[in-house]
């Protein structure tokens, strides 16, 4: 398991402006490798990826995993990436996205794509128009992860992780999970105690 102490930058645009950042902690691991039994253990194995890959014709003998710790069995995830590996050459990056009402959706990357449509909610307060403009490059030393949304020729939101890459796990990444999570939900309620509108699920089909 590798660790990367990361700022996590997002940036809102409109409706209303509305940037924050925050440290946290990622673990990249082998997603074969077996989760040891401790409170805080790395990301789960594969699940279904394999089944998504096949969907798309693809199939990975290795899969890199960017995501949280699990804490005491729990994780909390809003982007989750793959780097799926076929003959020791990238064939497809895939990021896993989980929203505030429990849902996920995947995105398929193939080697050289930046861009994808916008087809799952992830804000209670967005709908699913526009594409998001991805750089997701496999993290070395450094991280830098790069998601924009476009829309109607302008970017209203843009998020970012940066990290370095560290030896060990200490005492203030135990908690980046719930940290992470708590940060979220209150930027959450903030932004609709400033009047924006929640939508709810559904509402854009």
């Amino acid at each position: 398991m590798i660790l990367y102490e990361c700022v996590i930058t997002h940036a809102r645009a409109e409706p209303v402006h509305n940037a924050f950042r925050y440290r946290t902690a990622l673990c990249l691991v082998d997603a074969d490798d077996r989760p040891r039994r401790s409170p805080v253990a790395p990301p789960a194995g594969r699940g279904d990826l394999d089944a998504f890959l096949a969907r798309h014709e693809l199939a990975a003998d290795r899969v890199l995993t960017l995501a949280h710790h699990r804490l005491l069995g729990w994780a909390f995830d809003p982007l989750r990436v793959h780097w799926c590996f076929a003959a020791g050459r990238l064939a497809a990056t895939v990021a896993e996205v989980r929203n505030t009402y429990g849902g996920r959706h995947r995105y398929l990357l193939r080697p050289g794509a930046h861009e994808v449509a916008k087809d799952f909610r992830v804000s209670p307060f967005n709908g699913v128009d526009g594409f998001y403009r991805v750089d997701l490059p496999i993290p070395g030393e450094r991280l830098r992860l790069t998601v924009t949304l476009h829309r109607e020729g302008r970017p209203p939101f843009a998020a970012s992780v940066r990290g370095r890459r560290v030896r060990a796990m200490k005492a203030r990444h135990v908690l980046a999970p719930i940290l992470t999570s708590a940060r979220i939900r209150r930027q959450g309620i903030g932004l609709y105690l400033r009047g924006l509108t929640i939508r709810p699920p559904g509402a854009d089909r």
